[in-house]
């Protein structure tokens, strides 16, 4: 088997980080975004049905929290193609040990990482350079009907974000703090 990644495990159960292997020579390198079958070796398997790619311009600007509600919840594959970003994934599936827990990952175009954010997650990231720009692979198309998000200052998740946050969009600033009663989603 040709492998051109290693997946690792972090503190939030079916959240992994993958990093890509590098094939190098004095041209430059290749490095493989994905496979789909050595992602579904790894338990990472349904297909992937949208790709966006994005660019934030301002060193600080936080974006996110997002998510989308059953049946549109998704698998996301972020990675980051320029700058450097601060990536974030919040667990908030419905009974999950580590409901309200996050994990953050610097991810940048030299460290061939990307960080694998199953359904039943919140996904935010901070710009730690200007100009930063992503790609995600998706396993659900966009449904507007179905997304949501939270608040990336919410005290109950806390946070540590490196830099203070210097923009953040109308949309990002209007999801909620979480109420008491919210018990999370079933992915």
């Amino acid at each position: 088997m040709d492998e051109r990644f290693t997946i690792k495990e972090t503190p939030l159960r079916g959240l992994t980080v993958i990093r890509r292997t590098a094939v190098s020579d004095e041209r430059g390198f290749l490095s493989r975004l994905y496979c789909a079958d050595e992602f579904s070796r790894a338990g990472l398997g349904k297909p992937v049905v949208q790709i966006n790619h994005t660019l934030t311009r301002k060193k600080g600007t936080a974006r996110g929290l997002h998510f989308q509600h059953p049946p549109n919840a998704e698998w996301k594959i972020i990675t980051c193609l320029h700058g450097t970003i601060f990536d974030v994934a919040v667990d908030i599936r419905r009974g999950s040990p580590s409901f309200l827990r996050w994990h953050g990952e610097i991810l940048t175009a030299d460290n061939l990482r990307s960080l694998s954010i199953p359904e039943g997650f919140a996904h935010g990231f901070q710009a730690l350079t200007d100009d930063c720009e992503l790609l995600y692979l998706h396993t659900a198309s966009f449904e507007p009907g179905s997304e949501d998000g939270l608040h990336v200052n919410d005290p109950l998740i806390g946070i540590e974000w490196p830099l203070s946050i210097a923009e953040l969009s109308d949309r990002d600033k209007s999801h909620p703090f979480i109420k008491p009663d919210f018990q999370g989603i079933s992915p």
